[in-house]
Formats: structure tokens, sequence, C-alpha cells
């Protein structure tokens, strides 16, 4: 497939494409008769992939080191599970603080809410709900 149709189905920029293949985060596409870069569906899977791993919040320097041992073989699968491992325990630690975040939001909201015809605690920087900050 061409860079615009892999660009559109994987919901990225042929520019991002591009740039992927320039840093070496993507293998280099073959090319056509006219020279035009034609991708096959792994490309697609592997994009994919990578959105997931910038999604959650991945460095691009991460991802390198994940592109290169990948491109290195099967040898190198052990290495590739160490990373992914360490980058979930990143990850579901950031969501833990996500949650508490967000209840503490909820709690903020439901006194904003609750609290329309009295005074409302603007302490909006107190991280503890519960706690009376005078």
């Amino acid at each position: 497939m061409k860079i615009g149709e892999l660009a559109r189905r994987a919901g990225v920029s042929p520019h991002t494409i591009r740039y992927y293949e320039r840093i070496g985060l993507m293998p280099r596409a073959g090319r056509d008769a006219g020279g035009r870069r034609d991708y096959d569906a792994s490309a697609l899977v592997w994009l994919g992939f990578l959105g997931r791993l910038k999604t959650t919040g991945m460095p691009i320097r991460d991802m390198l080191a994940y592109a290169d041992l990948r491109a290195a073989g099967e040898a190198t699968a052990p290495a590739r599970h160490d990373l992914l491992v360490a980058h979930r325990a990143r990850v579901a630690a950031h969501l833990a603080e996500l949650i508490d975040s967000l209840a503490v939001l909820d709690t903020k909201i439901a006194g904003y809410a609750g609290a329309q015809s009295s005074e409302v605690d603007d302490d909006d920087a107190n991280p503890d709900p519960d706690r009376n900050p005078l």
C-alpha cells in the first residue's frame, strides 16, 4: 500500500511515517517501479503498536530501543519483554495517579453541585479532599 493509504488507515500523517523511517522507528519501505514507497500489511500492524506505545507515554528513545531489538531478531525477545514489563509498570503507576486525581475532581465537582446556595471550599490545591484546610 502507498504511504497515503497507510497513513489514513493508521491514523497518522505521511510526514509521521517518513519521520519514523528517518529516525529508524519504521523499517525502510520497499519501492515500486516509480520509486514510491510501497508498504505491506505488517507496516500497519507495527504503526498500530507504535501508536499504543505513544498513547501510553513511552518516550521515542525507548520506542527506538524496542525497534532496534525487534530488528535484531528473536534472540532479543527477553530484552523486549523486559522493556515492555518496565513500561507497563510505569503506565500502571500513572493510571493509579490518574484514578486518584479523578476521585479528587469528582469530590470537588460534587461539592460545587451541592453547594449552590452555600459557600464552596475553593482550596483547589488541596490534594486530600477529606482534609479541612482551616
